[in-house]
């Protein structure tokens, strides 16, 4: 998003309005707060607008929501992308998993990850933010699959290893994480999960 030019004593607006800072702070409130912890009030608050103003620039709460998701993708997906293009399937998950441990627990954002803090309690009205969170993870887990039958075939790891069940593991490992850095965990105590996870991990 560019600046916006406010037109807008309509709105609320300052003359010169930063839609990506303000993106930045909705994405932080509701990193901490899940979607629906999240009230209007304080979202409009972190981002410095009134209500009419971000209902102008970013449509509704659900809305918001989802350009904060996509925010939040632009820094933390390619870390798992990164982890898929390492050379052996040990490789991936540690990177992955390491790469997490980090992120969850950066002194300058809240700790965790949006994609679970975000739906860990959801009533019926927020179903859609639910599957759509559902969804993403899925796709990722999915991803990691392809992972790791491709290591299979390079005789990386055993052949009768099942690499759905492999991919889910690794998958609940991570969002486990998030759950416990958001709840306190520190960033030692997450390395120590992932080095449990290595010290287990298959070899051919």
């Amino acid at each position: 998003m560019k600046e916006i030019s406010a037109t807008a004593r309509k709105t609320g607006r300052p003359r010169t309005f930063d839609a990506d800072n303000a993106l930045d702070k909705a994405m932080k409130v509701f990193w901490e707060k899940g979607y629906e912890g999240s009230s209007l009030p304080e979202l409009t608050e972190a981002m410095g607008m009134n209500r009419p103003s971000m209902y102008a620039v970013f449509g509704n709460k659900e809305n918001l929501f989802r350009m904060a998701l996509d925010r939040y993708a632009q820094t933390h997906d390619p870390l798992f992308h990164a982890a898929l293009k390492e050379p052996s399937a040990r490789a991936v998950v540690e990177h992955f998993l390491r790469g997490n441990a980090d992120a969850q627990t950066e002194s300058d954002n809240p700790h965790g990850c949006l994609e679970i803090n975000g739906a860990l309690v959801c009533s019926n009205d927020a179903l859609p933010i639910r599957d759509t969170l559902i969804e993403r993870r899925a796709a990722s887990e999915v991803l990691l699959r392809d992972r790791f039958e491709r290591a299979k075939l390079d005789g990386d790891l055993p052949a009768d290893s099942c690499s759905s069940q492999m991919a889910r593991y690794v998958m609940t490992v991570s969002n486990g994480m998030a759950v416990q850095a958001a709840a306190g965990a520190s960033r030692k105590q997450l390395q120590e999960v992932v080095d449990q996870v290595l010290r287990g991990w298959p070899v051919r």
